[in-house]
């Protein structure tokens, strides 16, 4: 089996915000560092200032970067691709979330979706296709068809995400949703709740990836607050009993089809 590609998320946590997470590139990077040691191959993070922040976690990590808050219209994510970031978040429907102190309604049609393909070819930035229901697959498969990508597909599937394109955290929705997504697809998972723990596991024993930390659900098994790399180690844990070993950067690079960085001061 395929090593076990953990992508952490030090980021707010939605539905608790007075968790503390690192606000500052400073801070992220100590963080990242962190997440590095305890078994992290992929970063999912946030940023004011995209810029320094990717290039301060090149020089001082080897991790894959994925720039996230995918709500955003493309003009105001453009940093990410001239300063080619490993990857970038876009969700492959729309925005219809419920947070505990906001509410995010926004469209994402295929025109913007095929646009991000085309720059995606043109900066090299891979796309990553945060997937929420089965509607985010059509449009999957309609890029697809029209060309617009290659595989592998880097795709994430999101449970319990309070909002209208809320999904239950069950294996069973699990299973259903992994079994329309099309050949050549990389599969990481992501639960916003205390049954994340379920879907984990199942990941991991199906050969997919997984993806932890404060954005997603900030409470260890224990049902304790834990900072992100702690969270990081409680899942390689995991998967080291149920006999999955955890890639490093390399080799997830190698797995997601993404090239060393150009520049890395690592």
């Amino acid at each position: 089996m395929e090593p076990l590609v953990i992508t952490a998320t030090p980021n707010i946590c939605w539905l608790h915000p007075e968790v503390q997470y690192p606000t500052t590139p400073e801070e992220t990077v100590r963080e990242a560092r962190r997440c590095e040691a305890a078994g992290t191959a992929v970063l999912h993070f946030h940023a004011d200032d995209w810029i320094t922040t990717l290039r301060l976690l090149r020089e001082e990590t080897s991790l894959i970067l994925q720039c996230g808050m995918s709500s955003l219209p493309i003009d105001r994510r453009m940093d990410i691709f001239e300063q080619g970031g490993d990857m970038i978040s876009i969700i492959l429907s729309h925005h219809d979330e419920a947070f505990s102190q906001v509410d995010y309604h926004v469209l994402h049609p295929r025109e913007e979706l095929e646009e991000y393909a085309r720059l995606s070819a043109q900066y090299g930035v891979r796309l990553e296709h945060e997937i929420w229901h089965t509607g985010s697959i059509w449009n999957l498969k309609y890029l697809i068809s029209k060309g617009l990508l290659k595989p592998p597909h880097i795709t994430t599937l999101f449970f319990d995400w309070p909002g209208g394109s809320w999904s239950p955290a069950t294996v069973e929705e699990y299973h259903y949703r992994r079994s329309f997504l099309p050949m050549g697809c990389a599969v990481t998972v992501s639960i916003m709740g205390e049954h994340q723990k379920d879907i984990l596991a199942a990941a991991i024993l199906l050969g997919d990836h997984v993806r932890v930390g404060t954005e997603d659900y900030p409470y260890n098994h224990a049902g304790e607050l834990a900072p992100t790399h702690e969270l990081v180690a409680q899942t390689v844990r995991m998967a080291n009993a149920l006999g999955r070993p955890v890639a490093t950067p390399a080799q997830a690079r190698a797995l997601l089809g993404i090239a060393e960085p150009a520049r890395s001061g690592h």
